[in-house]
């Protein structure tokens, strides 16, 4: 005879079916709308693949497939290594500043990605400082393909830090003490430790930069001309042309390139091999004068580019009149805050941002428990192979945004919550719907975050509190949420910063009034107003930094308050 669950086996499985429920309808059925929309003809009648067919046959949708492809396998050749170089100065030398340099290098994160493509018009634009240099090299202009390969370079830069430094920051200091007594030169250890000690990290780095590069609008709409690439074509199928049959066509075609790298990705992970053991020595550099002077330079003139990239941002929201009259005023803030109406937008994102930091922080930490400290008390029942179904499908959708780009989301959006019948269409156009696509658009990291900070905890403190008949919703208060507390405010973090700067995720689902900051930056470029624009992404970035501050700030009173057990 099969025993009944215990009302909190059953509380946490019905928490469970909410979350899948909730994923289901803000990312797995969009989707599906999309797929669907994608065979059907322009009178709405099935044509299963006949508008696939007809893209094949289209020989400029093609072109801009193509120009997709090589641009983003352009931009992670040139990054990569010199996120590398820096990724190493970080990490195994002995060179002074690395805090600084470090945060240096990590402000493109933010900055809109619109920014960097601003700043490159009026470095080498048509009254650029610079244009005299672009002409040098051999290219005629900036717009089109060069500035998005540079602007994109800026952008995801950061993005490849991180995980390379991640990767360098694991070594065992045992391998390089027997690489030196047998005599072998640093290019020699270089080749035979280092590198393929950081092997995972590289492909993982290489594999996002691509996905970022292919998957973003922001850079190509700005800065790319007639240069076409798959983003901007969705956008002018869907909003220019109306043409949602083939908007849905590009839009599964620019999914297809995410969901690969990522099972790509997943693949490379559970091969990897863990590059510490438990009698591993942590590896300490030594310090080489030349290597490290080396270095340093080179790290300085990473710093100074990305500074130079921010500060002409800077410089042209404040002159007068570019490139006649370059004296500092707020003539373009003050144009972009009132009679542009951006002011509006600026109270928007921060509502969106504050949402989806509250909400989905929330979502996040709450989905990750019921996965990790959850699980049903008996092994054997009718509520097992129940339990693990709702559990392996939450799994997969808290992974599934990661292989997903803002744009095609945000397509899905619009055809799954615009559709009529559909009972929750009254959230089309809300700034509900725009903080909830947010918050599913960045889920998978924050999750991510909130799985690893709980798995370093041990499952007997649910097993304690189960045997003395504490309901798990009190543990999870009172025991795993303080002791993860600095884990859950960098979540936060994370979605306060990308729902300032986010541009691809909205962009189909905003109405006037629910307008949001990066949007309005991207009407002011539209419409030619390229000062405003800097401007108003300078504030953008100056917001996020100030948060980061403030979240900064929360997570060491956090530190202090909840991790004194750490302190020996």
């Amino acid at each position: 005879m099969q025993q009944r669950l215990h009302w909190t086996d059953r509380l946490a499985r019905a928490l469970v079916l909410l979350a899948v429920l909730l994923l289901s309808c803000f990312l797995a059925l969009p989707l599906l709308a999309i797929l669907w929309q994608a065979m059907l003809g322009k009178e709405g009648q099935f044509v299963a693949l006949d508008n696939f067919l007809a893209y094949a046959r289209t020989p400029a949708l093609l072109q801009s497939l193509w120009n997709s492809v090589w641009v983003a396998a352009l931009v992670t050749i040139i990054t990569l290594p010199l996120a590398f170089g820096l990724a190493y100065a970080l990490t195994r030398t002995c060179m002074r500043l690395k805090g600084l340099l470090r945060l240096v290098a990590l402000i493109p994160l933010l900055a809109p990605s619109l920014l960097p493509a601003i700043s490159l018009i009026y470095w080498f634009g048509n009254q650029g400082v610079a244009k005299g240099l672009l002409q040098s090299l051999g290219y005629a202009q900036i717009y089109g393909a060069p500035g998005i390969v540079l602007a994109e370079c800026f952008a995801v830069f950061p993005h490849a830090l991180m995980i390379l430094v991640t990767a360098l920051a694991l070594a065992d200091a045992r391998l390089y003490e027997a690489a030196d007594s047998m005599g072998a030169s640093a290019v020699r250890k270089f080749f035979t430790i280092t590198l393929p000690g950081a092997k995972y990290g590289l492909v993982s780095a290489a594999l996002v930069v691509f996905t970022l590069v292919i998957t973003d609008f922001g850079i190509p709409k700005v800065i790319g001309g007639n240069f076409n690439m798959l983003a901007t074509d969705v956008f002018k199928l869907v909003i220019g042309q109306q043409d949602f049959a083939k908007g849905s066509v590009v839009a599964i075609l620019l999914l297809a390139p995410a969901v690969l790298t990522f099972a790509v990705d997943h693949l490379l992970q559970r091969r990897q091999t863990a590059m510490l053991s438990a009698r591993a020595v942590p590896y300490v550099p030594k310090p080489a004068r030349g290597r490290d002077t080396a270095f340093s330079l080179y790290s300085l003139v990473v710093a100074a580019l990305m500074l130079a990239m921010l500060g002409m941002a800077v410089f042209a929201s404040l002159a007068t009149f570019w490139p006649y009259k370059l004296m500092p005023s707020l003539n373009h803030y003050v144009y972009g805050l009132t009679e542009a109406e951006v002011g509006a937008g600026f109270v928007n994102s921060l509502r969106m941002a504050a949402g989806a930091a509250l909400g989905g922080t929330v979502l996040v930490f709450t989905g990750a428990y019921l996965l990790e400290k959850t699980a049903p008390r008996r092994a054997q029942g009718s509520g097992v192979s129940l339990d693990g179904l709702l559990r392996g499908l939450l799994r997969l959708l808290a992974m599934l945004p990661m292989a997903v780009p803002g744009l095609v989301l945000g397509l899905g959006y619009i055809f799954f919550f615009n559709a009529p019948g559909n009972p929750l269409g009254g959230l089309y156009q809300t700034m509900t719907l725009l903080t909830l696509c947010t918050i599913v658009h960045f889920y998978t990291t924050g999750h991510l975050t909130a799985v690893t900070a709980l798995k370093g905890l041990d499952n007997e403190f649910e097993s304690v509190s189960a045997s003395l008949k504490v309901p798990f919703y009190k543990t999870a208060w009172r025991v795993t949420l303080p002791i993860c507390l600095p884990a859950v405010i960098d979540v936060a973090r994370y979605f306060f910063i990308n729902a300032m700067t986010t541009v691809s995720a909205v962009v189909f689902l905003y109405a006037p009034q629910t307008k949001v900051a990066a949007i309005a930056i991207l009407n002011l470029d539209e419409a030619g107003e390229t000062g405003p624009a800097a401007a108003m992404a300078v504030l953008i970035t100056l917001v996020s930094g100030l948060a980061s501050l403030v979240f900064m700030a929360l997570g060491w009173w956090a530190g202090r308050r909840t991790q004194a057990w750490r302190v020996r």
